[in-house]
């Protein structure tokens, strides 16, 4: 196993992961700023406000989007799978 191997399973391993927790992530934030504007203008600083709405649009991301992430990362370890013998030389 070389270097350039190693190298390119991890960069493909954080491709993987990057690409899979993307979405929610993205989510996330978008639903803190859009929390955090509306906090602004009615003037309301509570800092619990947020936590409702992230978890609730993290959820539904993830059942919308469960699916594509799980496949996605069954690919990834298929792939690393059907490689094996080429690891192990």
């Amino acid at each position: 196993m070389t270097i350039d191997l190693i190298t390119q399973i991890m960069a493909d391993a954080m491709y993987t992961v990057l690409i899979t927790a993307l979405p929610p992530l993205l989510i996330s934030m978008l639903i803190g700023l859009l929390v955090s504007i509306f906090q602004t203008v009615t003037s309301i600083q509570e800092q619990t406000l947020t936590f409702v709405p992230k978890l609730l649009a993290i959820f539904l991301t993830l059942m919308l989007g469960g699916n594509w992430m799980l496949n996605n990362m069954i690919g990834f370890m298929e792939k690393l799978w059907s490689d094996f013998s080429i690891y192990i030389h």
